[in-house]
């Protein structure tokens, strides 16, 4: 079956409730098929409602250029004011009447008389051309100079008032060609928020032409950090840095505008200010001297809460806002370590003076001295959801990024949020197991936890869940170094962010979602987006078995992508055997490698999955009396700053306890700690078992003499698991957990071969009095 009879067929069996959905991603609020269709060819004509609307006239300008695109055919646009059912013509009404009610809305309805989209606003009049652009063809479909669309009517608004995408370009630097892609690709998803991180410890991105040095000095840095080599520091040797002139900078808010997003700037204080410290080191509480950061990670320089510091900021935010029109303005105000603040006499003078209770509270001086400022300038301010810390600012708005508690307290107060969390939306995070993904920062989220998404927390009254603007994917660019890295991480998450924060939450289906991504896939190939293939599943971790055999399913969230495999370890090509049914192996000690990889019809792949599936003999069970055990498990605790379990060693050992169960109930303290579990784990039976462990930051699991899970370093909040044949009875457990900073967790689950589910092992532990 040709693609263009694929997409046809889609059209008239992806069901919402009892009718199709077209395919239209993000999914629309209320849609209800025609009959018959409608006709797309060279003569049809772009009306307006005012053809002496300069704005209308782009919209209409815009839509011709869409339907050249994808048919290649140019439509005509008339200069008579068009009224509603004009034939043979694709009608754009801007009215206040009969259009439905918001900003974003729109009535987009296909007859056999031609295309009519009405709105009260030119934003929802796009949001309408965005989803005709869904409904013509994709370059991989058979060219034609005619296409029928078929009848529907669609009534659409979103969820949320913002939706947004966010980009570094404060540890890479990316040219504004590829910043007005980006935009494209958010407009054409209806997203209507552009976050742009300008400003970092590891360059400054924007000229201020009152301080040329922040741009001179600051967007340059000698060289960047090789990969994860941080002890011992090893760089690439080579010079790094760009930024944008004003120029270019109002080049791209105007681009942006024409698509109905907003441009929020971020200028990053009171951290994250080290490329601007080593421009103006005056600017800090200590002499210095400073250089642009070549590694990634926090530092302890930051600005000093003096007078200068705030005429700096106050004359570099006026120049911001000179430049963008957003009715926002955000400033960062994350991981500031306040060991400076501590030592330095004008900070602490600063807390006497003020009658500050502590640092945390010169914090939050210090972002009302800068939110009364941008209130004075007509503007708002946005932060990550450190500056709740010390208390927050009156008219602030928290972007909630250390889980949902941060906006959940913000909601609380009164404040508006905007929900960003790193378990669901940190497009930096890898979307399969890291042995088989490019280099990343860490963390784990897939492209069905995106789409698992829930920015409203359920402890939220419904009073208090107003204040949830919306929510943002973010996109941190450490390991980013080319702008199709970028689009590798970014694609297809984020079409599944976006369906989170424009479509009905009741109307979210992950199968039809996921029904649909092969023909969005094939509508980003007409932008040479190097989206991410989703990787065959079945390979998620290596499996033993007591017997001789074992069966291997695979599979693939794509329809229309062909499964290759091995079953020699060697990476599989098209030519490869093609997956047709589950693989049935015999298996002895040494074991079996199967590797898999999704082909689409254009030849480009998903990245490999590997594991090795084998015989395995049963762990004996110690010799123990069960009678002189105590239940839980004999825990230390220990406080310094770990970047290893190695290191919980010596004198950071604190105290000692029993813990009954594997968590973090021990812990004295939200950071910088680190826990010892050890004694006995009591299987129930002789059979394979799976142990899932779950940490933030690095883990250890070892049963008996073998590490069995090696979850060490800094890391996200992320899952590894693996197989152990255990005989029935009572065997050595040591489990070692360290915590550096930020969001924090652990736990320890396990499954018995042939289960359905996991269980948790609570009343498995035991330990020696």
């Amino acid at each position: 079956m040709n693609t263009v009879l694929t997409l046809i067929f889609a059209i008239f069996t992806v069901v919402f409730g009892s009718a199709p959905d077209y395919g239209i991603v993000p999914r629309p609020a209320r849609l209800t098929p025609g009959t018959g269709t409608f006709r797309l060819s060279a003569d049809v004509t772009i009306r307006v409602s005012d053809p002496g609307d300069d704005e209308l006239h782009w919209l209409a300008q815009y839509t011709s250029g869409m339907v050249r695109d994808a048919l290649g055919v140019e439509l005509r646009l008339s200069d008579r004011r068009a009224p509603e059912g004009e034939e043979n013509a694709i009608v754009l009404l801007l009215e206040t009447g009969d259009a439905p009610a918001g900003d974003e809305s729109y009535r987009l309805a296909v007859s056999a008389r031609g295309v009519v989209i009405t709105a009260r606003t030119e934003a929802g009049l796009f949001y309408g051309i965005q989803t005709l652009r869904q409904l013509l063809p994709s370059s991989s479909a058979t060219r034609e100079s005619a296409w029928s669309l078929a009848a529907v009517e669609i009534e659409d608004s979103p969820r949320f008032v913002y939706r947004g995408m966010h980009l570094d370009v404060g540890r890479h630097f990316f040219p504004v060609s590829f910043v007005k892609k980006y935009i494209d690709l958010l407009a054409m998803y209806k997203m209507n928020t552009f976050h742009w991180h300008l400003t970092e410890d590891q360059g400054w991105r924007i000229e201020i032409k009152q301080y040329p040095r922040l741009t001179e000095v600051g967007a340059f840095r000698r060289e960047t950090i090789l990969e994860k080599n941080f002890n011992p520091y090893i760089g690439d040797s080579k010079p790094y840095g760009g930024f944008y002139t004003q120029d270019e900078i109002r080049e791209v808010v105007a681009y942006a505008e024409r698509r109905y997003i907003n441009v929020i700037p971020e200028i990053e204080m009171p951290g994250h200010s080290t490329a601007a410290l080593a421009a103006y080191p005056e600017l800090a509480c200590t002499e210095g001297p400073f250089e642009v950061s070549t590694v990634w990670g926090v530092t302890e320089d930051i600005y000093c809460p003096k007078e200068e510091t705030f005429a700096f900021l106050e004359n570099v935010l006026t120049e911001v806002m000179e430049l963008f029109p957003s009715p926002y303005i955000h400033i960062g105000g994350d991981e500031a370590p306040k060991a400076r603040w501590e030592e330095s006499p004008i900070a602490q003078e600063v807390i006497r003076r003020e009658g500050l209770a502590d640092e945390q509270g010169l914090q939050s001086y210090f972002i009302r001295r800068i939110e009364s400022f941008l209130l004075a300038h007509d503007r708002r301010l946005i932060g990550w959801d450190e500056i709740l810390e010390g208390g927050l600012a009156p008219q602030a708005t928290v972007m909630s990024w250390r889980g949902t508690a941060g906006g959940i307290e913000a909601a609380r107060q009164g404040h508006d949020v905007i929900m960003t969390p790193t378990s669901h939306v940190y497009f930096d995070y890898y979307q399969g197991e890291r042995e088989f993904e490019p280099l990343a920062i860490g963390g784990y989220t897939p492209l069905e936890k995106v789409y698992d998404f829930e920015p409203v927390p359920d402890v939220l009254t419904a009073d208090e869940a107003k204040h949830v603007l919306g929510a943002q994917g973010n996109v941190w660019t450490e390991y980013m170094k080319t702008t199709q890295y970028v689009e590798y991480m970014v694609f297809p998450r984020m079409l599944a962010l976006a369906e989170v924060v424009w479509s009905p939450k009741a109307a979210r289906d992950w199968d039809r979602f996921v029904s649909n991504l092969p023909q969005q896939l094939a509508r980003l190939d007409d932008y040479r987006v190097n989206y991410r293939i989703p990787h065959v599943t079945g390979l998620e971790r290596d499996r033993i078995t007591l017997s001789g055999a074992i069966t291997v399913s695979l599979a693939t969230l794509l329809s229309d992508a062909a499964i290759h495999y091995t079953t020699d370890g060697s990476d599989p090509t098209e030519r490869s055997p093609r997956y047709e049914v589950p693989l049935r192996l015999s298996v002895d000690d040494d074991g079996v490698t199967v590797s898999a990889r999704a082909y689409l019809a254009n030849g480009r792949s998903s990245t490999p999955r590997s594991a090795r599936f084998a015989r395995a003999p049963l762990t004996p069970a110690e010799d123990l009396d069960r009678a002189g055990l105590s239940p839980g498990l004999a825990v230390a605790y220990y406080e310094a700053e770990f970047s290893s379990v190695n290191q919980l060693v010596g004198p950071a050992r604190v105290r000692e306890g029993v813990a009954t169960a594997i968590g973090l109930e021990l812990a004295g303290r939200d950071d910088n700690f680190g826990l010892a579990f050890s004694g006995y784990i009591e299987v129930p039976e002789s059979a394979v078992y799976t142990f899932f462990l779950r940490s933030d930051d690095g883990s250890e699991l070892s049963i008996g003499d073998r590490v069995l899970i090696d979850h060490d370093g800094y890391h996200g909040a992320t899952e590894k698991s693996a197989a152990i044949a255990l005989a029935a009875g009572l065997h050595r457990l040591s489990l070692r957990y360290f915590q550096a900073g930020g969001a924090k967790s652990l736990d320890l689950t396990a499954q018995k071969e042939g289960d359905a589910g996991r269980v948790a092992i609570s009343g498995w532990l035991f330990h020696r009095p």
